[in-house]
């Protein structure tokens, strides 16, 4: 990695790597958000399924929401943006949960947390960094795999990201979801987030929502956008065309070596130990 281009595209907050796209003084004034009761926030580390899930929500809500940037996406006009706002907000963020804000703790805000494997997610972040100019130059898969292991990347530890959620899991304004659940039975995840939100839904709504939210229909529409530099799901870049690759579960079968896999097996064993959401992740369907 390009230590010049590190120290250009990258700094620490509260020793976080963020891209620059978030800014310090944004991240700053976060905690002073006003958030909304109504607000509902959907939560993920980068490359766990954002967008997907942003899709379906979108679908089971009438069209009288507006589908936010990230929170922590942009400078610190950003707040006023949103403050500014008189619909129902739906925000997404890559914050773990001592970044949030207080006032959605306070006000108990609805928040979905998609869970994805972690090797997987390390994959797609790995091409992800190749493709994305806000983002440093990774010179091999088995350089970023040690960074990721690290916490070394944007956003920091993903183990740290789970954990600081599931001390959470029990919230009964937040709703744990998994990624691979939805690519087995995407259905039944959007009847149960329906009624998360409370939101009647009939048998052919879910349909239509499914079909919709299908990756192929949603990298296909991404294609024909023109996009807009100013909204994007992902706090890491607004060019939605870099967001869709695979969508496939057990991609890292044709990136890890047995020695990486051991490698990652025994930090994830070692992190995890005491985490219970972690024993229903699954690494292929």
């Amino acid at each position: 990695m390009s230590t010049q281009s590190q120290t250009v595209l990258i700094h620490r907050f509260n020793g976080i790597p963020f891209t620059t796209m978030s800014s310090p003084d944004l991240l700053k004034s976060l905690d002073a958000f006003d958030a909304r009761e109504d607000d509902v926030l959907l939560v993920s580390y980068p490359k766990s399924g954002t967008h997907w899930l942003a899709q379906i929500i979108m679908q089971i809500y009438t069209p009288k929401v507006t589908l936010t940037s990230p929170i922590e996406f942009g400078d610190i006009s950003r707040v006023e943006e949103l403050n500014n706002l008189s619909s129902k907000r739906i925000i997404p963020t890559h914050l773990d949960y001592n970044m949030l804000p207080s006032n959605f703790k306070v006000k108990q805000c609805k928040a979905f947390y998609i869970i994805r494997n972690p090797k997987d997610i390390a994959v797609s972040m790995f091409h992800y960094y190749r493709d994305n100019p806000n983002l440093p130059t990774i010179d091999s898969w088995t350089i970023f795999l040690e960074l990721f292991l690290r916490g070394d990347v944007v956003c920091g530890s993903w183990f740290d990201h789970f954990l600081s959620w599931e001390e959470h899991k029990n919230d009964r304004n937040i709703l744990f979801l998994f990624y691979e659940d939805m690519k087995k039975d995407l259905p039944k995840v959007v009847k149960k987030m329906s009624v998360f939100l409370g939101v009647n839904i009939s048998d052919n709504d879910i349909k239509e929502v499914c079909e919709k939210s299908s990756f192929t229909e949603m990298k296909s529409n991404v294609e024909k956008e023109k996009s807009d530099p100013n909204h994007t799901v992902c706090a890491l870049t607004s060019n939605r065309k870099l967001i869709f690759r695979k969508g496939a579960v057990g991609d890292w079968k044709n990136h890890f070596t047995p020695k990486e896999n051991k490698m990652f097996e025994e930090m994830f064993t070692k992190k995890m130990e005491l985490s219970e959401l972690a024993k229903r992740i699954i690494y292929e369907c």
